[in-house]
């Protein structure tokens, strides 16, 4: 069976939206269309990437990292995943700025992640390493 999780949508991904956003009502406003078309595509291309990237653990043992419907789908085989470990950012007075997971796999591929269950992901994959 099949396991789907969702990306967490992290502050730094809004604020870039948020800027973005900004931008492209600035030179709407002040009638720069070829600008404003420029960022609205920018921005189109942001949301779906932001909405629809999932990660999903198959019953084949494969992970496959799909973000969003512009972008190519990653696959990457449970078997030969050597490490997934929890990680943070830098940390600024002892609070991370944010939080990942990190995938090791191959000869020095690696893969950062940002599922909304960090845990439940971890330990799935580790037991189909295990089953593998």
């Amino acid at each position: 069976m099949n396991r789907v999780f969702h990306a967490r949508i992290t502050w730094y991904h809004l604020l870039f939206l948020v800027l973005v956003s900004v931008c492209t009502a600035y030179l709407v406003w002040h009638k720069q269309a070829l600008g404003a078309l420029l960022f609205s595509l920018v921005l189109l291309v942001l949301i779906e990437c932001v909405i629809h990237t999932t990660y999903t653990v198959t019953a084949e043992g494969l992970l496959v990292i799909a973000k969003g419907r512009f972008y190519k789908k990653r696959t990457i085989p449970i078997g030969e995943i050597l490490s997934i470990e929890r990680k943070r950012s830098m940390t600024v007075f002892n609070c991370s700025v944010t939080h990942f997971v990190l995938i090791r796999w191959g000869y020095d591929k690696y893969v950062a992640l940002i599922p909304v269950k960090e845990k439940e992901f971890i330990q799935l994959i580790r037991e189909r390493i295990v089953q593998s």
